[in-house]
């Protein structure tokens, strides 16, 4: 993807999230406020089939604007079961959530899991960037979110997101930098930009032009999907 791409997007998502009203940076959901924000996943699911993956992120995870069965897990889930690789994703997506949230909840929902994944998918850090939270922060609690799953010996693929030019040049590249660090320091897998493709496509993208629409989350599959199935064969 063009740097011209790349930065493009990441101010169209600023711009219309501007746009969405002055939401208090206090409050832990930066979503319109008319519509509600996705509740936490229920803890203790069933028994997964095959490989079980954890999504563990905000908004663009809990398939905010969509019906559950169109969110990114559930069609990263058909997806993976339609190539002939057994998977369950367990949707842990909450709407509105900073690394700081995620980093408080990762422990009881990694211990709600019937058992522990094989794979998760760590997709946090877009709305510290919105709130324009201090980088320093948002890689402390990354960090310890990839010290936590480490320690559990569970391997992590990071989806990245990109910081609007709004925020100033030296934040961008602090911030954008901030996800290739982290992969190859924990070894993770990395897939640089959630909304790669799909941001700037409007065809793509909800009403609000934040979110992407089933369509949209289908092309996200589409990328995501090859490099999930080469970490779950490693």
């Amino acid at each position: 993807m063009s740097f011209r791409l790349r930065t493009y997007g990441a101010a169209l998502i600023f711009v219309q999230l501007a746009g969405c009203g002055g939401r208090d940076a206090s409050t832990n959901d930066t979503q319109p406020a008319t519509q509600a924000a996705a509740p936490a996943a229920s803890p203790r699911p069933g028994p997964a089939k095959g490989k079980l993956i954890l999504a563990f992120g905000d908004s663009l995870y809990a398939g905010y604007g969509v019906a559950q069965g169109e969110s990114f897990p559930a069609e990263l889930e058909k997806a993976l079961n339609k190539s002939g690789l057994p998977a369950t994703v367990h949707n842990g997506g909450v709407s509105g959530d900073t690394t700081a949230a995620g980093r408080q909840r990762l422990a009881f929902t990694l211990d709600g899991l019937a058992r522990k994944p094989d794979l998760v998918l760590l997709g946090l850090g877009g709305n510290d960037m919105l709130r324009g939270l201090p980088i320093a922060e948002t890689e402390a609690n990354l960090r310890a979110m990839l010290d936590e799953l480490k320690r559990r010996g569970i391997p992590v693929i990071l989806t990245g997101m990109l910081a609007a030019p709004n925020m100033g040049r030296d934040y961008v590249s602090r911030f954008d930098a901030l996800y290739p660090k982290l992969a190859k320091e924990y070894a993770a897998g990395l897939y640089p930009f959630f909304l790669d493709g799909v941001v700037t496509n409007p065809r793509l993208m909800l009403a609000d032009r934040i979110h992407p629409n089933p369509a949209g989350i289908d092309r996200i599959v589409e990328g995501i999907a090859p490099l999930v199935e080469q970490r779950l064969q490693r």
